[in-house]
């Protein structure tokens, strides 16, 4: 691994000054971002679509607008990219399906349409999972991880983490259903945001489960997180479900530990976790302790019923959402989907009922904890960088596969939000990822704990040797 400040690897915080301060142009550095997707995108598969004359087109019209003085938003100018499940008018979006490859939404998913409004550059539509569930459609060539093409990448957001680890794009707009940007995040060695569920309109996002489904920010940076998510967020009327906005100020974020408690379940924490995870999390335990934070030893309710109800429970709603185009079109979906939603249309209504209790108690459980405590700390999952044939034997392995989604999906059940962070590297020198999770609506209270971890290390700063 190796520390970069090259303009590729800028966080959007500082790429923003250099760009309003007119050092950096909008077209210069998306200029520069094309051609770099073009020279290493045909081996890491990241991009399902480039759009780079869109892309040239916002920004020019960026540069001609700051050059009269008129800022937008502190990401005026800056080259992004979304997951191909948000609609983009005149741009296809398939959701990871050859079964929706001609589909040219009419508008923009309110997500794109805020991230146009602010004045941002989209280089187009990133890679993913088949309807953003475990596996990438047999007809797709999947992400690559720039970390070591032998491990996963991360599912669903699979190409909005490799793309934004290596440098082709700055950041991007990812969805997490049980765990789908935190996965990305802790395989590529990046920072992201699941908000609280309602907090980021879902409206023109193509659904995997309403109830579960989450949309958020990938960025290498908790204040990068941050910055993104104060754009997207806020109350959508196309949105029913979305939250009343919130005031998201990023200087008002205190870089501290300070006053924070932060609860602990060891059993919890340790159990079927791999040693070198464990080791991780301990370290950043003592940087909260030593930057004036309060460790405090909880019960964290138990997660197993809802982590191993999690894909019957989506399931169900997947079904619902593919009603359209399953069972009619089958023959058109890969496996791993087509079994989800099969498993879902087979559940009778009170065993779904049953889940729903179980998801009503571990979240009333969960609420009560957090008023407790200020922060949880997590890991993504139990085992550092998995290789694909690792994976490949969870899913002959129901256990082994609950124990994958085991410190994701609860929190995706709950609604709560999470952000996940590096916290270190296994011996190979691959990304370990951790997450905090806060109370519902709290989503400042993480980035401000992840901006006090990231302000003593560098972890989010290393990069993939060899982009």
């Amino acid at each position: 691994m190796s520390s970069t400040s090259e303009l590729h690897y800028l966080e959007l915080h500082e790429l923003s000054l250099l760009i309003r301060s007119g050092k950096l142009s909008p077209v210069e550095v998306t200029e520069a971002q094309l051609v770099r997707i073009e020279q290493l995108d045909g081996a890491l598969h990241s991009y399902a679509r480039v759009t780079p004359e869109l892309a040239l087109e916002q920004a020019r019209q960026a540069e001609r607008e700051l050059a009269r003085g008129e800022c937008r938003s502190p990401l005026h100018g800056i080259p992004l990219a979304v997951k191909d499940l948000f609609h983009t008018a005149g741009v296809p979006t398939a959701a990871g399906m050859p079964l929706h490859r001609t589909f040219v939404p009419q508008e923009d998913a309110t997500v794109v349409a805020r991230l146009r409004e602010a004045g941002s550059v989209l280089l187009g539509k990133l890679q993913m999972t088949e309807g953003a569930f475990a596996i990438h459609h047999p007809e797709i060539v999947a992400p690559v991880n720039p970390w070591g093409a032998d491990h996963w990448a991360g599912a669903s957001s699979s190409g909005s983490g490799v793309a934004t680890a290596a440098g082709l794009c700055y950041a991007a707009l990812g969805s997490d259903s049980g765990g789908s940007i935190r996965f990305p995040c802790a395989a590529n060695g990046l920072t992201g945001l699941k908000p609280t569920w309602g907090r980021v309109s879902r409206h023109g996002t193509f659904e995997l489960a309403a109830s579960l489904d989450h949309v958020g920010p990938i960025t290498r940076s908790a204040r990068d997180a941050l910055f993104l998510l104060s754009t997207i967020a806020g109350h959508d009327p196309a949105d029913p479900t979305s939250l009343p906005s919130v005031c998201l100020e990023i200087p008002s974020v205190e870089e501290s530990f300070r006053g924070l408690r932060v609860g602990i379940d060891e059993a919890w924490l340790s159990d079927g976790v791999d040693p070198v995870i464990v080791k991780a999390l301990e370290q950043v335990l003592a940087i909260v302790r030593d930057g004036g934070g309060t460790l405090l030893r909880v019960r964290v309710p138990d997660t197993r019923a809802v982590s191993g109800n999690w894909e019957r429970h989506c399931g169900v709603q997947t079904a619902v959402a593919h009603a359209a185009t399953y069972p009619q079109r089958a023959a058109e979906y890969g496996p791993a989907l087509s079994r989800l939603i099969d498993g879902g249309r087979a559940l009778s209504g009170m065993d779904y009922q049953r889940i729903l209790l179980d998801a009503q108690r571990f979240s009333g459980e969960l609420d009560s904890l957090l008023g407790e405590v200020d922060l949880l700390l997590a890991p993504v999952q139990p085992y550092a960088a998995p290789t694909h044939a690792q994976l490949a034997s969870l899913a002959e392995d129901p256990e082994a596969n609950r124990r994958l989604i085991q410190f994701t999906a609860p929190f995706n059940v709950s609604g709560h939000p999470c952000l996940s962070l590096p916290i270190g590297f296994s011996e190979s020198g691959l990304p370990i990822g951790g997450q905090f999770i806060a109370g519902k609506g709290k989503e400042g209270l993480l980035c401000r704990a992840g901006m006090a971890l990231q302000k003593v290390t560098d972890w989010h700063r290393q990069r993939p040797a060899g982009f």
